[in-house]
């Protein structure tokens, strides 16, 4: 099974193969469509606004544009992390720590609803729409930027994941995986 593992997009339905957690596998098929989508909306979007500011000399223009694709990487790269590891630890037949696919999944989807929370924030206030909810009022409430503070959050959980259940010397680690 290890041939067919060629890079990102090999790793995605590699992933998927060889975990036996249904979370895991329920998270690679939902996260990569999600990371591809998030992929094609900076792009779209960066097409955009280099058409709206083709005029526009050098100097912040260009570092701006700069930013935007580094904020789209940004959010990718967690949402891709969880298969990657995954896929990574299965050719590798890695010792790791029980329910490591299973929490690496729970992490991606942590990951996913921290984005939500994150758009919900940073939503300008023409698009925020009145809700009944206390939650969501109290999320238009917040100050744009703390936006940022859900997928960064996230991100660090997803990486702390990985990090803590991975096996290396624990003498617990076995490289098994889990059905959950």
């Amino acid at each position: 099974m290890a041939d067919s593992y060629r890079g990102v997009f090999g790793a995605i339905p590699y992933a998927f193969r060889a975990t036996e957690s249904w979370t895991m596998r329920a998270y690679a098929a939902l996260g990569a469509l999600t990371a591809g989508f998030v992929a094609v909306v900076v792009t779209l979007g960066l097409v955009v606004w280099m058409g709206e500011t083709v005029s526009a000399q050098g100097g912040t223009f260009l570092f701006s544009r700069s930013l935007f694709v580094v904020a789209g990487l940004a959010a990718v790269g967690p949402l891709l992390a969880p298969i990657l590891f995954v896929a990574r630890r299965h050719r590798r037949n890695d010792p790791v720590a029980a329910g490591y696919d299973r929490w690496m999944g729970v992490a991606g989807f942590l990951f996913l609803v921290s984005l939500y929370l994150a758009m919900v924030i940073s939503a300008p206030a023409d698009l925020r729409d009145p809700s009944g909810s206390a939650v969501i009022n109290a999320l238009y409430g917040l100050p744009q930027l703390a936006g940022f503070v859900p997928p960064v959050a996230a991100a660090l959980v997803v990486f702390a994941t990985h990090f803590r259940l991975r096996g290396g010397s624990d003498a617990g680690a076995t490289p098994e995986t889990d059905a959950a």
